[in-house]
């Protein structure tokens, strides 16, 4: 009967002082991860996130409109505050924008190889989900700036599970916190990164990849390139990868390929003094408008010459270039037909993240009132990551949706959330605003 009783008062005091244990600093630093880790093997073996597909109910349904969002790329932060809808300009999901008459300059033959050194290398292992910050300060390094990852991270990603850095915010950072300059642009293609390498500039890429994920599984996911060189008779680039290594060789076919994923988005870094050549070097891309133009061009011609997955990013980037051109209704159509291809993937092909990474369906079904769709498509998002819930534009967007059917309440929680994972983001805080709601 004592040894019952010991043993009955033993194992919760046990428990108590194991757990205690658990949380004291240089304890969770070294056990929170392997915790995560096998919290996460656990829930994706039960309920695998490629398994689950977003069937949009409200197609065909709501009126094709333009609503005019400022700043509406879907690489860019929301407008908070959208304008009423203008009358529709909405083309047939086939009609692609016809690119800019403007006079591309003749390029001067290349050579058949080029490699730029200078860029101080970064390792984002040791770090969560590095990939942004290490490969910025690689690119700012190659201009002369002192800086590494650990002075970026903190900035451009100030939640350090965040699952993912937008290019607009990777920006913004080298305008605002250094004195160097970016140029933003996509549609990119092999022919522009030889270009600018050639011409003294490196590359910042954005791409897609296989990685073995926190779960042990090889899967698709985003990643950031910074390219340096390439070979014309080898058929390949230089690249700076941060988490496979530094001067890293990739064929000309598998860079494509990844890149495709991100509509081809890049980042040229300069000094100010610079800046004419920049815009040079990018000819009718110059513009940012005429860029989506040839964007959307580009990606209209690959959905019908595409299989697979490289027809489900082909539907995808013609989405985006269209949401940037504020044609909503036809970046709704073109995501509908980017999920239908989705849906017939293979499970383990299928890049179920990439909602963490590009918002352009929100844009595009926010922007022709298909309130539900943004509603269930926000809702998978969140629930397939199963871990760590932090994406704030998701939360946003849910938000959104919710304000716009009559939600308030909800809406309100769904901003509040967006700012617990991302303090001071700016459409968050003016959502609340208008709801009369003081910021957490």
């Amino acid at each position: 009967m004592r040894k019952r009783l010991l043993i009955s008062l033993g194992l919760p005091l046990a428990c108590l002082f194991l757990t205690g244990l658990y949380f004291l600093p240089p304890v969770n630093a070294r056990l929170a991860w392997r915790v995560e880790e096998l919290s996460l093997r656990v829930g994706y073996l039960l309920n695998p996130p490629a398994r689950a597909v977003f069937v949009p109910t409200e197609r065909g349904l709501a009126e094709p409109q333009v609503t005019v969002i400022r700043q509406a790329s879907p690489t860019n932060t929301p407008d908070p505050a959208p304008a009423e809808p203008g009358p529709s300009e909405t083309p047939a999901p086939t009609a692609s924008p016809a690119p800019s008459a403007s006079p591309t300059p003749t390029p001067l033959p290349l050579p058949e190889a080029a490699s730029l050194s200078g860029v101080v290398y970064q390792d984002q292992h040791g770090r969560y989900n590095y990939c942004a910050p290490a490969n910025l300060a690689m690119a700012l390094s190659f201009w002369g700036w002192k800086g590494n990852q650990d002075v970026v991270g903190p900035v451009i990603k100030p939640d350090p599970k965040d699952k993912n850095v937008m290019p607009y915010e990777m920006v913004d950072y080298i305008e605002g916190q250094t004195d160097l300059r970016a140029a933003l642009r996509v549609g990119g293609d092999l022919e522009l990164l030889r270009r600018f390498i050639a011409a003294g500039f490196p590359v910042l890429i954005e791409k897609g990849t296989y990685l073995r994920d926190l779960t042990g599984v090889v899967s698709w996911m985003g990643h950031y390139q910074v390219v340096t060189g390439y070979d014309l008779p080898g058929d390949f680039f230089i690249t700076q990868d941060s988490f496979v290594g530094a001067d890293h060789k990739m064929s000309a076919e598998d860079i494509l390929t990844g890149w495709r994923a991100f509509n081809y988005t890049y980042i040229i870094v300069y000094p100010p003094e610079k800046e004419g050549q920049v815009m040079e070097l990018l000819g009718p891309d110059a513009d940012e408008t005429e860029n989506y133009k040839n964007a959307a061009l580009k990606a209209s011609n690959e959905v019908f010459g595409l299989t697979g997955n490289d027809q489900y990013f082909a539907w995808f980037n013609r989405g985006t270039n269209l949401v940037a051109l504020q044609d909503y209704g036809g970046a709704a159509e073109a995501y509908d037909a980017s999920f239908e291809v989705y849906r017939g993937l293979a499970e383990n092909d299928r890049p179920w993240r990439m909602l963490w990474y590009q918002t352009g369906p929100y844009f595009a079904y926010y922007g022709v009132g298909r309130y539900y769709d943004l509603l269930y498509l926000a809702d998978g998002t969140l629930n397939a990551m199963q871990g760590d819930q932090n994406l704030e534009e998701s939360y946003y967007w849910r938000g959104m949706a919710k304000a716009a059917l009559g939600d308030t309440a909800g809406a309100i929680e769904d901003f509040r959330t967006s700012l617990r994972y991302h303090a001071g983001f700016q459409p968050a805080l003016y959502q609340l605003k208008l709801l009369g709601v003081e910021s957490p």
